[in-house]
């Protein structure tokens, strides 16, 4: 009996072994696919970011934070350096000083055009 590719093909497929076993089904077009939730983990939504900036205008700075604009202020040749020298003390992690030097920076930023 010859078969066509095709066919052999689907048998080869049909195999319950190897890389490609199982039922052959069709794949879902991309449209129809939607995202899993674990996908948004960590993404900001709408209400934490406004509660976020609620709480930081009633609560003000922490003590390091204020230090970490002090720090700006005063200004000097390594002052960024060593704005994040404090922050990695206090936040134990590259990323989260080098964004907090980032936040504070933008701050002190504002409050100069506001002057």
């Amino acid at each position: 009996v010859r078969r066509t590719s095709e066919e052999r093909s689907i048998m080869s497929l049909s195999i319950a072994a190897g890389t490609k076993k199982g039922f052959i089904v069709e794949r879902l077009p991309k449209d129809k696919v939607r995202a899993r939730p674990s996908r948004r983990k960590g993404v900001l939504g709408k209400r934490v970011k406004q509660v976020r900036s609620v709480v930081g205008e009633v609560a003000g700075l922490a003590p390091y934070e204020k230090r970490l604009l002090d720090i700006i202020k005063m200004g000097g040749v390594t002052a960024e350096k060593r704005m994040y020298k404090v922050a990695k003390a206090r936040l134990g992690t590259h990323v989260r000083a080098q964004r907090k030097r980032d936040q504070i920076k933008n701050l002190y930023a504002e409050m100069r055009s506001r002057a």
